[in-house]
């Protein structure tokens, strides 16, 4: 009798969640899998993210879910809507992590944090039998071989098809360095942060005084967008997700034009009526500052924006106008190694429809390596799943006809 075909070798470059879900699904369909990763262990940026409670994806409706990804919106769409929020939720709940939705429609594991799926999701896929090897350095390809460095020299294998699951180039320290772009210069667009801070035109005594300060629930228009939320105040500008959500605007602009100019609603529940109401009713021998305080809460920092904003002279009209509409020039955006994530890498023309590259067949990349961005909110990590599942999907199609084609 013939001995049955070895199952087929998958090795999968990056431990972070698309290289992991990647794995996961390989193996559940009976591949021999190894996971490779630079760092000494795994999903070191997912910790990172769960501290502040980890936010797997957002329950809003499909369609607008979809719109966060922008430009390349109809690009992700057949992976989102084959791995959808809803199945990530799912899965999540199938390594015992119970989810719910907060009331922005962020979903969260219930444990908030990310270290008990981790472990879960990480004995999962030793029962299935992935075998897991950290300090690998992934330095390319030599002929069919990959190779990898190792604090025992270099070691090469070889594979039926790899995922290459890196990350992009922020937050280096967690594993996501981005040097895999030495490899694939004509795969990729240069990458650029994404969910990142920005640096205001400002006089360098405001960073000094209200450091570590937030303006709270202000209202942030550009390009006809606008998004409302906190701003904190930090030793090199401004943060805050609602800043996230523009940022690609704000790049852009800043890229092509050296600025940008943000417009705050400090007061966005009021109207410029209702300011101007408030301001009236206060007596006049009352100095500005005590006005604002007094009729609309302001604090220190916004009303040192507001005071940088308006002429001395500025009528109560005036005052009311500029609270609603402060012009902030933005000069700058936080370096790319701090962004939350990064745009560039791998572009849309170097894969084809199941994220395989068209230069080397049997190779498919996932996550964060692809050109793409999205904000915060659960799109990040929504995005890293559902490119991961349709990547290892499209292995498992290429194994199939490739072995059909050599029968």
């Amino acid at each position: 009798m013939n001995a049955a075909p070895p199952s087929p070798s998958i090795a999968i470059i990056g431990a972070g969640p698309a290289g992991l879900f990647a794995a996961e699904i390989l193996s559940a369909k009976g591949c021999r899998v190894q996971v490779f990763d630079r760092m000494p262990s795994v999903g070191r940026k997912l910790l990172m993210a769960g501290r502040s409670g980890l936010n797997l994806t957002h329950s809003e409706p499909l369609e607008r879910f979809l719109c966060r990804y922008g430009k390349a919106h109809n690009w992700l769409e057949p992976a989102i809507r084959t791995f959808p929020p809803s199945a990530l939720t799912q899965w999540a709940e199938g390594l015992g992590q119970t989810c719910f939705s907060g009331s922005s429609g962020r979903v969260f594991p219930t444990a908030m944090k990310a270290s008990p799926l981790l472990r879960a999701w990480l004995q999962r896929l030793t029962e299935q039998g992935v075998q897991i090897r950290t300090r690998h350095r992934f330095m390319g390809w030599d002929g069919a071989s990959l190779l990898f460095e190792t604090a025992d020299g270099q070691a090469s294998i070889r594979a039926d098809a790899t995922v290459l699951s890196m990350g992009g180039a922020s937050w280096s320290r967690l594993g996501s360095d981005g040097r895999w772009a030495d490899l694939l210069t004509d795969e990729i667009k240069p990458f650029a942060p994404a969910n990142c801070g920005f640096l205001p035109d400002w006089p360098s005594d405001f960073t000094a005084r209200h450091e570590g300060s937030v303006l709270h629930s202000v209202g942030l228009t550009f390009g006809g967008q606008q998004t409302r939320g906190d701003l904190t105040i930090t030793a090199r500008g401004l943060e805050g997700s609602a800043l996230y959500a523009l940022s690609t605007d704000l790049r852009d602009n800043i890229t092509s034009e050296k600025r940008a100019v943000l417009t705050l609603d400090l007061r966005p529940t009021l109207s410029v009526d209702d300011i101007l109401k408030r301001l009236l009713a206060q007596r006049e021998r009352e100095s500005q500052s005590n006005r604002l305080r007094k009729a609309l809460s302001l604090d220190v920092p916004s009303r040192d924006l507001l005071k940088s904003a308006t002429p001395k002279d500025a009528t109560p009209l005036q005052l009311a106008q500029t609270i609603k509409a402060v012009p902030l020039p933005l000069i700058g955006m936080e370096a790319l190694d701090r962004a939350i994530s990064t745009a560039g890498g791998v572009h849309q023309a170097a894969v084809d429809e199941q994220f395989m590259l068209k230069s080397r067949p049997g190779v498919f990349v996932a996550g964060e390596m692809l050109d793409w961005e999205a904000p915060t909110g659960g799109y990040l990590l929504q995005g890293c799943f559902s490119t991961a599942h349709a990547a290892a999907n499209g292995v498992l199609g290429w194994l199939e006809s490739s072995n059909s084609a050599i029968a």
